[in-house]
């Protein structure tokens, strides 16, 4: 029954006071938007006198779900009443309905009062999300900007990414997306009741930010052209792509790669409250059949064959969320793998984790969710061999650690890279992590030529052959460093003899299209230097920048040797300066410049710009010359990254980017 018309009210939610405490107050949203297991204030202003307290009741609905919320009175003048509210640390996070039930005899008023949006809340020691260092919290759950890291385990760069989860319409968008999901179409009431949990909405989360099995956000693309999309490199931020898939009726956006995937991710889950981090491995294995080891064949030239369905990446891209494990057990609590990027299925659908850091570090694979896949990743022993002939290969000698190498993430409260594979394994060649490894092949039911195993799983066959021949020669590619594209690329391969004799060593170089010819050689020790010319390459280079150069070493009595270099080449580098101080609503100036390092004119050339908290909306112009000046105007105060990218014919993406300490308005 509503409220009689001889009683009215105002209401006050207390915006800027609940924001304050409730660090939501970067959010770009006119919407109330409060973290659960924390108080609230609100204001009651009536027109008749209220007779008792235990008569005024705060009911909060969302989906078929209501809660009756705990209020307290403050002191106040009779018409005026205060509350402190609040709601369960366990809540149901999302969009609640406000209601106020008033007793007035033996009948039962109610009036609505209008919504809010409940979060996961960091800074509550009884939710499960809770993280207990202040700079953590700030880096984790309130950074709208950071770092990817990509390239190679040699050669690291920092990618800037712009999260934006503050940013207008991303909070709507990341709700929209629970809402797209396959739980909640097959089950509303169900779907909804599970939204407490971190481990459910991460899970979801990683679903949805893929397209492949519903109307999720990004499509995936890693061959081909992207003429009927945005080419992966070309992305610089998660807004725009949120606002793509958003604004036209969850049509998915093309094309993402697993930074895409994981920069999106990373953005739905802070939004949501949910303390997040991306993750970058480098060497990281694809293991199709989970059987932990990676099969890699080549031909006598270095060519790559595609005769196995394993792959190794020279990063892969995932994102860690911060939660503790109900289902698991308090051992597994903290950092959560999660995995967007659509690799294999997880129980029907291609999601993957959360899988708990320390499971896989213990090589307890037995675990939810996707704990195998992981440990894969970052584990596996990669063997190489040269095919001959249908009926002939030999094994090469292989580096069994050459997976998960330098496991990196952005610090704490700074733009550089810190290391976290002591997260994930034990030292690599350790008798720890030795262990490790036979426990989880144990778990997989993964078994060794000649022992059996009582483990009542389908077996896989251990692809692993007896250990191969050790060479007695050793060989290394130098570079001296990373060249920038227009430019040649000059290489020394050095090959040592490992015992006294002397020996004749037949080299076959290969460098991507280009193939050289086999040389004799007499050691102790030799170096053959060569160059991959700029004309050589140029037709040949893709979208990635990446060369892989490969030396077969073959002995006429001994084992064969594979030296490997992948070179990934420098885009020319983009000159951003800031003409004058960053102050909230006052417009300044920035100056872009690019040196074209080719001796081709490059044409076609379009600017990009985009930075939370700078530009509300990517900022495009036409680049006809060598400079090139636009106009920002911040609209939040504190440290903001502003980047810049640069697309033409001849590259398919030039960025940059430049940290801004942002005055407040004076």
């Amino acid at each position: 029954i509503a409220l009689p018309r001889d009683m009215p009210l105002l209401f006050n939610w207390q915006s800027k006071l609940n924001k304050a405490e409730h660090h939501t107050s970067d959010y770009n949203s006119s919407e109330v938007i409060l973290r659960r297991g924390q108080p609230f204030s609100i204001s009651l202003n009536l027109k008749t006198t209220v007779q008792s307290w235990d008569n005024i009741t705060f009911i909060a609905s969302t989906g078929n779900l209501s809660m009756a919320l705990i209020s307290y009175p403050e002191p106040s003048e009779p018409r005026c009443l205060n509350f402190t509210i609040l709601s369960p640390a366990d809540a149901v996070i999302g969009r609640y309905k406000l209601k106020l039930q008033v007793l007035a005899g033996n009948r039962v008023f109610s009036k609505a009062l209008g919504e809010f949006v409940l979060l996961f809340n960091p800074w509550c020691p009884d939710d499960d999300v809770y993280m207990a260092k202040e700079k953590e919290r700030q880096e984790y759950v309130l950074n709208d900007s950071g770092i990817i890291f990509q390239g190679l385990e040699k050669d690291i760069q920092p990618e800037a990414w712009n999260y934006g989860q503050f940013e207008e319409d991303i909070l709507d968008i990341s709700l929209a997306i629970l809402d797209r999901s396959l739980n909640h179409r097959e089950d509303p009431a169900v779907d909804v009741s599970k939204r407490n949990s971190p481990v459910y909405v991460s899970r979801v989360i990683s679903a949805m930010v893929n397209s492949n099995d519903e109307k999720g956000v990004v499509e995936g693309k890693w061959s081909g052209k992207f003429r009927s999309g945005t080419n992966p490199l070309r992305w610089s931020g998660s807004v725009s792509i949120l606002r793509k898939w958003y604004r036209a009726r969850y049509r998915p956006v093309r094309y993402g790669q697993c930074w895409v995937f994981a920069g999106v991710t990373c953005t739905v889950l802070r939004c949501l409250g949910i303390p997040t981090r991306v993750i970058t491995n480098f060497n990281s294995a694809h293991d199709k059949n989970l059987n932990l080891s990676i099969d890699k064949y080549i031909d006598m030239s270095g060519n790559t064959l595609d005769l196995t369905e394993d792959s190794v990446w020279n990063f892969h891209v995932w994102n860690e969320s911060w939660f503790i494990r109900r289902d698991l057990g308090s051992f597994y609590d903290g950092w959560q793998v999660l995995d967007a990027t659509p690799q294999e299925k997880s129980k029907g659908i291609y999601q993957c984790g959360p899988a708990s850091t320390r499971a896989i570090k213990e090589g307890d694979v037995n675990l939810d969710y996707d704990s195998p896949f992981v440990f894969a990743a970052v584990n596996a022993d990669c063997v190489t061999w040269i095919r001959y002939s249908k009926k002939r290969k030999e094994r090469i000698y292989s580096d069994t650690r050459k997976i998960g190498k330098f496991i990196s993430t952005k610090a704490v409260g700074s733009n550089s890279r810190v290391d976290v594979t002591d997260n994930y394994k034990y030292p690599e060649g350790s008798s720890k992590e030795r262990q490790v490894y036979k426990k989880a092949l144990k778990l997989l039911g993964v078994r060794r030529p000649g022992k059996r195993t009582k483990i009542s799983r389908p077996r896989r066959r251990f692809s692993r052959a007896r250990s191969a021949q050790t060479p007695t020669i050793s060989g290394k590619l130098i570079l001296e460093e990373s060249p920038v594209i227009g430019q040649d690329i000059p290489l020394t391969l050095t090959l040592r003899n490992l015992i006294s004799d002397f020996k004749t060593i037949k080299v076959k170089l290969k460098a991507s299209e280009r193939e050289g010819n086999s040389v004799s050689i007499s050691l102790p020790e030799e170096q053959i230097s060569f160059k991959i010319s700029y004309s050589q390459y140029k037709n040949h280079l893709m979208d990635d920048r990446k060369i892989l150069v490969t030396a077969v070493c073959q002995i006429k009595r001994g084992a064969s040797l594979l030296v490997e270099k992948d070179i990934v080449l420098q885009d020319p580098f983009l000159i951003i300066k800031v003409l004058g101080p960053t102050v909230v609503h006052k417009p300044v100036d920035v100056e872009v410049t690019f040196t074209n390092p080719l001796s081709d004119e490059v044409t076609h050339c379009v600017l990009r710009a985009e930075g939370s908290g700078l530009l509300k909306e990517q900022l495009r112009i036409q680049y006809v010359n060598t400079c090139v000046q636009f106009e920002i105007i911040p609209y939040r105060s504190g440290t903001r990254q502003l980047q810049v990218d640069l697309v033409c014919t001849h590259f398919s993406n030039i960025k940059g980017f430049v940290m801004l300490d942002v005055a407040p308005a004076q």
